[in-house]
C-alpha cells in the first residue's frame, strides 16, 4: 500500500508507516522518474513482525492443510482478477514487456495453484517392522517463521516460489522483496488482505541489506530462503547459517547452449536470441554463450547478429516492444563496462548495443542486444554472469574422430543442445569440456 507517495510495511494483519528515517526512490527504468519511495525499515521493525508472527505460529500449524489451503483458493482467484494490473505494474517497476511481465505472473499463480495439493504433497509414511521390533514413522512439520528475500528480476512470480508453500505447511511467512521493484509485492498484499488470514501468518517488509541482516540475526526466524547473485547468496547463507538457521540460497549461473550443423539454425537463431535478450537478458537462465560446431559457425553469427540488430527495444508497455530496459542505471554502466574490457582482451563487436537512446526515453537505462565475436574464453566477460543483453558466439570445430568435438571454456553447466536428437545423442558423449564453476547456484548445509 502506498500512502503519501511511500510504501508501507504489512505487519500484524496491517498496513503500518515505518518508522524508518531512511528512504530509497523507485524508479521507472525506461524513464527514470520516481515512481514511489521504499522505507529502510529498522531492527526493531523485524523484531515486531518476527514477534507478531512467532505469536500466530501456534495457532496456524494446528489448523488442518484442509482449511489453510482455502486461504490459497481464494487468492489464486484474486490474482486471476487482477492479472492485467498486477502485470501492467511489474513492467513499470521492473522494464521488462508486458508480455513478459504476464508470463511471469502466469508462473506465479501456478505455484499458488501447486500449493492448494499440500494435503497430499505433505504427507508422511509409516513402514511396519523396518527392523525387528522397529516401526517406521516420518512426518512432514511446520519449521516456524520462515522469511524469503527476493530478487528485481521477477518481482511477481519468485515470491510465489515460496509464500504459497510457506503457509499452506503451516509456517508464517515474512517476505522482503528487493527494494528496487517493491510495488508489484505491496499489490499483491493488498490482495492477500482481503483473505483475512489470521494476524501474523504473512508480513511484508521493505529494506535492504539492514533489513535483511534483521531477518538473519533475528532468532524467531527459523528459516530463509534467498533468490540473487552469488555473492550475495553466500553472505546470506553463511550469516543465516552461523545464527542456526535453515537456508537455501540460490546464485547465479553462466548457461552455454551447443549448436550443432544440423540444427534448424534459424528456429535456433530464435531459440537463442529469445534466450540472451529476453528481460533484456537479466535472469539466471539467460543463455550469454553459444558454442557452435563444424559448419554451424559462420550461419549462426551472421543470424544471431541479424537478431539482435532488428529486436525492438522500447518501453516495455508497447505492445511493439521485444526488449525493455536495465534495471538501474549502474546496471547499465555495469553491464557496459564489462563489454568494454572484453574488447580490450581481443573480442569484436558482431553487433554494439551500448549508448543506446530510445525516442521519447532518452533517459531510460536502455542498452540494445550486444554479440561479441573472438572472446578469449578465459577472459572475465566469458566468465562471469553478465547479467544484461549480451550473446557471445563461440566455436568448436569436430576433430580428427568424427563427431568428436573438442571444446575448452570456463564454462558452468548445464549445457544445452540444438541439433537433430539423434546428432545431439551421439556427439554428446564425445564432447570433451573443461568446465569451471564460476558462479555457482545454490548453497546447501553440508550433513553432519
Amino acid at each position: 500500500m502506498i500512502q503519501d507517495g511511500q510504501l508501507l510495511n504489512y505487519i500484524g494483519g496491517e498496513w503500518r508507516r515505518s518508522r524508518a528515517g531512511e528512504y530509497l526512490d523507485v524508479r521507472n527504468p525506461a524513464t527514470a522518474e520516481t515512481i514511489v519511495r521504499v522505507p529502510l525499515t529498522q531492527p526493531e521493525e523485524i523484531d515486531e513482525a518476527a514477534q507478531v508472527a512467532q505469536s500466530a505460529f501456534a495457532d496456524w500449524r494446528r489448523t488442518p492443510p484442509t482449511e489453510r489451503i482455502q486461504y490459497l483458493f481464494k487468492f489464486k482467484q484474486l490474482l486471476d482478477e487482477h492479472f492485467d494490473e498486477i502485470a501492467r505494474l511489474t513492467t513499470q517497476e521492473c522494464g521488462k514487456t508486458l508480455a513478459e511481465s504476464q508470463g511471469e505472473l502466469r508462473r506465479g499463480i501456478e505455484n499458488v495453484e501447486v500449493a492448494t495439493g499440500i494435503p497430499s504433497l505433505m504427507m508422511g509414511y509409516n513402514v511396519e517392522d523396518i527392523a525387528r521390533g522397529i516401526d517406521e514413522h516420518m512426518f512432514r512439520q511446520p519449521v516456524g517463521v520462515v522469511a524469503a528475500i527476493t530478487p528485481f528480476n521477477f518481482p511477481g512470480m519468485i515470491p510465489l516460489w515460496f509464500l504459497p508453500y510457506a503457509i499452506a505447511c503451516g509456517n508464517c511467512f515474512i517476505l522482503k522483496p528487493s527494494e528496487k521493484v517493491p510495488m508489484t509485492m505491496s499489490r499483491v498484499f493488498e490482495l492477500i488482505e482481503q483473505l483475512n488470514l489470521p494476524p501474523g501468518v504473512v508480513s511484508l517488509v521493505n529494506g535492504a541489506k539492514g533489513t535483511v541482516d534483521a531477518l538473519l540475526d533475528h532468532p524467531a526466524v527459523r528459516a530463509i530462503s534467498f533468490v540473487g547473485s552469488s555473492p550475495v547468496a553466500k553472505y546470506v547463507y553463511s550469516r543465516a547459517t552461523a545464527n542456526g538457521k535453515r537456508a537455501q540460497c540460490q546464485g547465479g549461473a553462466k548457461n552455454p547452449v551447443i549448436v550443432l550443423p544440423d540444427a534448424d539454425m534459424e528456429m535456433a537463431t530464435r531459440i537463442i536470441a529469445d534466450a540472451s535478450f529476453g528481460c533484456a537478458g537479466q535472469r539466471c537462465l539467460a543463455t550469454s554463450v553459444a558454442i557452435t560446431v563444424g559448419e554451424a559457425g559462420s550461419s549462426f553469427r551472421e543470424q544471431i547478429a541479424n537478431a539482435a540488430t532488428i529486436r525492438k527495444v522500447g518501453y516495455g508497455l508497447d505492445p511493439e516492444v521485444e526488449m525493455g530496459p536495465v534495471i538501474t542505471a549502474e546496471s547499465k554502466q555495469r553491464i557496459e563496462s564489462l563489454i568494454g574490457k572484453g574488447v580490450n582482451e581481443g573480442a569484436k563487436f558482431l553487433v554494439d548495443g551500448r549508448n543506446a537512446s530510445i525516442p521519447n526515453y532518452e533517459r531510460g537505462y536502455f542498452m540494445r542486444p550486444t554479440v561479441l565475436d573472438n572472446v578469449n574464453p578465459r577472459s572475465e566477460l566469458a566468465g562471469i554472469e553478465i547479467f544484461g543483453p549480451v550473446a557471445v558466439p563461440q566455436h568448436a570445430s569436430f576433430a580428427t574422430k568424427p563427431r568428436r568435438a573438442t571444446l575448452v571454456s570456463t564454462l558452468v553447466w548445464p549445457l544445452r543442445w540444438l541439433s537433430s536428437r539423434s546428432l545431439a545423442g551421439r556427439t554428446a558423449s564425445s564432447v570433451i569440456c573443461t568446465l569451471k564453476a564460476v558462479t555457482p547456484s545454490s548453497f546447501t548445509p553440508k550433513r553432519r
